[in-house]
């Protein structure tokens, strides 16, 4: 048995497929319903949770009648619209009765991978867990054509971990866990309770056949484990088929680990200052210096200078009055508009350039200091 525990984890993003929603184009109330107890549990006892789901395809057959045969692209994106709909009032619903809110997000992979999109997907999120609501996320397939063709809500899950900074990942399943083998193939298959790296004899024991309803197989969730883990967000895989999967697997329940390779802050903290091409350079006052010093967020009152190029959600340099480089970070305006709002109160934010900007420059949580910096040598 794992030593991993589901309740030792404070954000939470689950991952339902269709084939455990939705069943001959109707939804599975009751293992929604069940579902969602689980979740208002986890949520009672001080964890954030955010949701994953398939089955707006497959429930809008139901809705729409559509044959049982393989849908053209078209009568995707047509199911995918109307089963949305009924997709939302069902979560909405089943959360309402536990006196919860849903909001719905609809992304498409641009929306995970350009940074500017990425920003405003991950502050819609954050908004909505500090108001106590629970996100659910599903694949814009109304309007996205590539993925409904080969799209799949593993590697999107991890995508929207990773946005998060979510700390566990759970993809419920047809089966429970990783095996060296298909166990309904090979006998003689093992059941692996903990991944701590996934190598390529990892990935090589990962099947790819789907189920009728699911487009995602195992390789793809060992695609998304690679994805969660490098970002500091573990992983489990686990059976979904029984009435409260979550509650099972809390209690100790069968399932795959795969341990996060740091912390979801250390991993995203690293993606900003090695990963990124800065596009710029803000030069701080003394205050504003050593208020990032201490842990907190630039706000424009701060700036010296704005030079660069840059649009939102670009990385730029962070310098200091004489200067030294002291950090980077994802700023939150266009160069234009951070140019403008240099050296001026938050405030003032919405007269000069005409709309209600976000308070800071650069959140705390978009900023990475030099370690030179952090270790004071500086």
């Amino acid at each position: 048995m794992s030593s991993h525990s589901l309740k030792s984890y404070s954000r939470i993003v689950v991952k339902i497929g269709s084939a455990l929603l939705v069943e001959q184009g109707e939804l599975k109330r009751a293992w929604l319903d069940a579902l969602i107890s689980d979740i208002v549990s986890l949520a009672n006892s001080g964890a954030e949770v955010l949701i994953v789901s398939s089955g707006s395809i497959a429930l809008g057959r139901g809705v729409l009648g559509l044959p049982k045969r393989p849908l053209k692209l078209e009568e995707s994106q047509a199911a995918a619209a109307a089963g949305q709909i009924a997709l939302a009032e069902a979560y909405a619903d089943a959360l309402g009765a536990h006196g919860k809110k849903a909001g719905q997000i609809l992304l498409t992979l641009g929306d995970t991978e350009e940074r500017r999109r990425y920003l405003n997907a991950r502050a819609t999120i954050a908004t909505l867990l500090k108001l106590g609501a629970v996100p659910i996320v599903n694949e814009n397939d109304s309007v996205a054509t590539s993925e409904i063709r080969y799209g799949d809500n593993d590697r999107l899950a991890a995508r929207v971990a990773t946005m998060a900074s979510a700390d566990c990942l759970v993809l419920l399943s047809d089966i429970d866990g990783l095996y060296t083998a298909p166990p309904t193939q090979d006998p003689e298959a093992v059941f692996l309770p903990e991944v701590p790296r996934i190598t390529p004899e990892i990935e090589a024991m990962a099947g790819s056949a789907g189920s009728e309803l699911s487009r995602g197989g195992m390789k793809t969730k060992i695609d998304a484990g690679k994805i969660a883990t490098a970002a500091g967000t573990s992983m489990v895989i686990t059976s979904g088929k029984e009435l409260n999967p979550l509650t099972r697997l809390a209690d100790g329940g069968r399932g795959t680990w795969f341990p996060a390779l740091g912390s979801p802050a250390s991993a995203r903290k690293a993606w900003i200052g090695g990963h990124l091409e800065p596009k710029g350079e803000i030069t701080l006052d003394e205050g504003a210096a050593g208020a990032m010093k201490s842990g907190k967020s630039l706000l424009p009152a701060g700036v010296l200078s704005v030079t660069g190029r840059f649009s939102r959600g670009d990385a730029v340099v962070l310098l200091d009055a004489e200067g030294q480089t002291i950090g980077r970070g994802l700023v939150a305006y266009d160069a234009e508009e951070a140019q403008l709002i240099a050296g001026r109160n938050s405030r003032e934010i919405e007269a000069i350039v005409g709309y209600p900007g976000r308070a800071e420059m650069i959140h705390r949580d978009d900023l990475v200091l030099e370690d030179a910096f952090l270790n004071g040598t500086r």
